[in-house]
């Protein structure tokens, strides 16, 4: 993959779609209609990145024979590795230790790809990247591009009896793999650069993707936390592109909802205005599939045709100090709602089959433990009894404090006017441990327009939460996500 080949848009597997594909049978993506989807992306929608999620479910080493033999048409005009690609993200194994081997089956597959792609007239390596969760150094990175290079590829000199493995079975490639830091959390946002220049180090690359984690920073600090946090990450970055010789594309992951990023086909020139040095957006399920086909192509056609510039700059102690006051009272806020969002979480509608990975915020030691659902359902949780999660934590901030964050995140106003048309006062008078008072106290802060339709609806998912009987607890959830246009 060239420097101007990186994708602007990449599609994954984000569970937050209320509407099910056409292609599906099925209210949960799995398995073969993942084939149809990749497929579907990348024909009908024009977005030329498909995510491969290896982690939490069964690794489907196939997914490349399986998209060559059933669209040969389409791959022999689009090549897989060089007009359209496959991305994986594989487990990490010092967080996920069961599913560490899913990781060296995932690579040992990789050469298997390029084999099936080659014998189907493919030019390109299909697969040559993976994404790694959670990372937290460049050492993490190094154990996978190492194992690549000496175990995988490694192994075509190894004797057996008198030949050696790639006599035996032929050569293995690619020679090379480029692993992709995912960095989640707010040491790791912090630390981006260092991450990656301890990576780079005696490595003649001329680029490297970072992928920016958009919802778990929410989910763990509050969503006005997240954005500054990934606003420091990428001058962080940006400024490590100056100092060396290595240009780096940032993926960025962000949703549909308002917390979790706030992307969706109908206004993407938000998130192209608030990170303008990144190089990816990904679109999650509800983009696709929440909105008309032509919608999300135009969405799609706009990113794709936008340019990528300079970061933003921000006051790096100004924008580390809100963190710290905003991220304290989230935290504090959560933790008092933690056991309505985690009985509202239990009957969150399914979209995809996996057993998600592990969350972040349960290691917080300021919340002792408290574990909480991951960001869809968390998000889903509060949109649908009427409480716009974006609210959380902004207490703790003076008007002159949003004011200085309104000079760092330009969509302030406009995320939280989009949130806040979900917001129900009569939910929030209802709500444990007197949270109710200090949540309508930071609405009265700013102008907005409720939805008095959604109010009705998510008061009615509240009243039966808190009841005995919640039989009927997913079809009000859906209800409210029906009107929003996404789960969570």
């Amino acid at each position: 993959m060239t420097k101007l080949s990186v994708p602007r848009c990449m599609s994954t597997q984000h569970p937050d779609n209320v509407n099910s594909p056409f292609f599906s049978d099925s209210e949960v993506l799995a398995g073969e209609t993942e084939i149809k989807e990749t497929y579907y992306v990348y024909s009908h929608l024009g977005i030329t990145e498909q995510m491969w999620d290896c982690e939490g479910k069964e690794v489907d080493s196939r997914v490349v024979e399986k998209l060559l033999s059933r669209y040969p048409k389409f791959f022999s005009e689009n090549t897989l590795g060089e007009k359209v690609f496959l991305t994986l993200r594989v487990p990490n194994p010092n967080v996920e230790k069961t599913q560490g081997k899913i990781l060296l089956e995932t690579l040992e597959s990789i050469p298997l790809s390029y084999d099936i792609a080659k014998a189907a007239g493919g030019s390109a390596a299909p697969i040559w990247e993976v994404i790694l969760p959670m990372c937290t150094s460049g050492d993490e990175l190094d154990r996978i591009y190492d194992y690549y290079n000496k175990v995988v590829v490694g192994k075509k000199d190894t004797k057996v009896g008198k030949v050696t493995v790639s006599e035996w079975v032929g050569k293995f490639a690619p020679e090379e793999i480029r692993p992709i830091p995912l960095v989640e959390d707010r040491a790791s946002l912090s630390s981006a650069d260092k991450i990656v220049g301890d990576f780079l180090k005696g490595k003649r690359f001329e680029h490297q993707r970072v992928f920016l984690a958009r919802s778990d920073p929410a989910l763990n600090y509050g969503s006005l936390s997240a954005v500054l946090l990934n606003k420091l990450c990428l001058q962080r970055l940006h400024n490590f592109q100056e100092k060396s010789s290595v240009e780096i594309l940032p993926i960025i992951g962000v949703g549909s909802a308002p917390f979790r990023g706030n992307l969706k086909p109908s206004n993407p020139q938000n998130c192209l205005r608030e990170y303008p040095s990144v190089q990816t957006f990904t679109l999650q399920s509800s983009f696709k599939y929440d909105y008309s086909e032509s919608t999300v192509r135009s969405g799609v056609e706009t990113i794709n045709e936008s340019v990528r510039s300079r970061a933003l700059a921000v006051d790096e102690e100004l924008a580390n100090r809100l963190v710290d006051k905003a991220t304290a009272q989230y935290q504090k806020e959560v933790a008092a709602l933690s056991g309505l969002i985690t009985t509202l979480s239990r009957y969150n509608p399914s979209r995809r089959a996996r057993k998600l990975h592990i969350g972040l915020f349960g290691y917080s030691r300021s919340l002792k433990g408290i574990s909480l659902p991951r960001a869809i359902p968390f998000c889903s949780a509060l949109y649908s009894i009427g409480v716009p999660p974006e609210l959380l934590g902004l207490s703790a901030l003076s008007e002159k404090e949003l004011d200085s964050v309104r000079t760092m995140y330009l969509s302030f106003d406009e995320d939280i006017s989009d949130a806040l048309r979900y917001a129900s006062r009569k939910s929030m008078e209802r709500l444990p441990g007197g949270i109710g008072k200090q949540l309508l106290a930071t609405l009265s802060r700013f102008k907005y327009e409720p939805d008095s339709e959604y109010c009705e609806a998510a008061e009615e998912a509240l009243d039966i939460a808190l009841s005995d009987n919640r039989t009927r607890l997913t079809d009000a959830i859906m209800r409210t996500a029906w009107k929003r246009n996404f789960i969570g």
